[in-house]
């Protein structure tokens, strides 16, 4: 109030004044509403439960299995969209500022997500993987760094299920046997999916297990059940494509004679069809890795994913390596 009387004396002429005062009362009830909105839009989106944000869509649907009914959970970025490089937005901040907690992945998968916890405050998070000994990236420019996509193998997905269950029962104490009973089911879910997976990939003939994709994202799986990788990246960026690499790939392929590469669909698989085309291999099309589909896609949860790209492995590596 007293810097409004401040700004008036320095206007004489009661037009100018008015305007002022209009502009300013414009102003603060903008501010207002858009505040009030705010408030209404993250009450409404998290059903007026404590709430729980994660970095993206694979830890949102995992830690909402172990949330049950008493945590809304939510991702702050949205399907489809390529997490290594996000950036996030005023609205981000806005959200998170309410959570009770803060999920991301870790080992450097989130290159954004120290400054954006910095922009909170006082607002928790855990990483999942702390603890986990990492599989280092090897012969690339990446090399000696940890590759962060240890979701993708089922039998480590169940060690993210147990950080999350002691994140959650940190903040809710009260819902502890809630939280470690919807973990349990869960945890035989991903142990049906490993038991599929691993049968599966017993279809594929020795000299065929060479999995071909544009990102290093497979490398847990890979060693967990069997499989040797090849990639055109260790880490998603589709400028990290250069001719060198493309022809390097090309001639592991030959060499092993896969049937079949694929890419993931938070990039371009443009330079891997090319890839296909020069070494004679087959496109198998799109896994899902680093997010989920849409509702009605093929990978709407992390289980539908893994089935998702099960399917695409089996048909392009067992069927294809038959008809070769």
């Amino acid at each position: 109030m007293i810097k409004l009387k401040k700004i008036s004396a320095l206007y004489k002429n009661k037009n100018i004044k008015s305007k002022l005062i209009k502009l300013l009362v414009f102003y603060f009830s903008s501010v207002l509403l858009i505040t009030s909105c705010m408030k209404k839009d993250v009450s409404n989106s998290y059903d007026e439960k404590p709430y729980v944000l994660t970095t993206f869509t694979i830890l949102a649907d995992m830690a909402s299995n172990v949330a049950g009914e008493r945590l809304s959970v939510r991702s702050i970025t949205k399907p489809g969209v390529e997490i290594h490089g996000y950036q996030f937005t005023p609205r981000d901040i806005i959200r998170a500022k309410g959570a009770e907690l803060i999920i991301e992945n870790g080992l450097g998968l989130e290159s954004w997500m120290y400054d954006f916890v910095n922009s909170l405050g006082s607002v928790p998070s855990v990483s999942l993987t702390d603890g986990m000994k990492p599989i280092m990236i090897e012969g690339d420019a990446y090399s000696g760094k940890p590759n962060p996509h240890a979701w993708m193998s089922p039998k480590r997905a169940m060690n993210y299920v147990d950080k999350i269950v002691e994140a959650f029962i940190e903040i809710d104490p009260d819902g502890e046997n809630e939280y470690k009973t919807n973990a349990l089911i869960y945890k035989n879910k991903l142990a049906k999916l490993d038991k599929e997976l691993r049968d599966s990939l017993n279809l594929i003939p020795k000299e065929r297990k060479v999995l071909v994709t544009c990102e290093g994202a497979f490398t847990y799986l890979a060693q967990d059940y069997g499989l040797k990788e090849a990639y055109l990246w260790p880490v998603n960026s589709e400028n990290q494509v250069t001719p060198r690499r493309m022809v390097n790939l090309i001639e592991k392929i030959k060499e092993s004679g896969v049937p079949t590469i694929f890419c993931e669909s938070t990039v371009s698989s443009k330079e891997q069809m090319e890839v296909a085309k020069e070494s004679g291999s087959n496109f198998g099309g799109v896994f899902y890795v680093d997010s989920l589909s849409d509702p009605n896609g093929p990978a709407p949860t992390l289980i539908d994913l893994q089935k998702h790209n099960i399917r695409l492995i089996t048909k392009g590596l067992v069927f294809n390596a038959v008809n070769k």
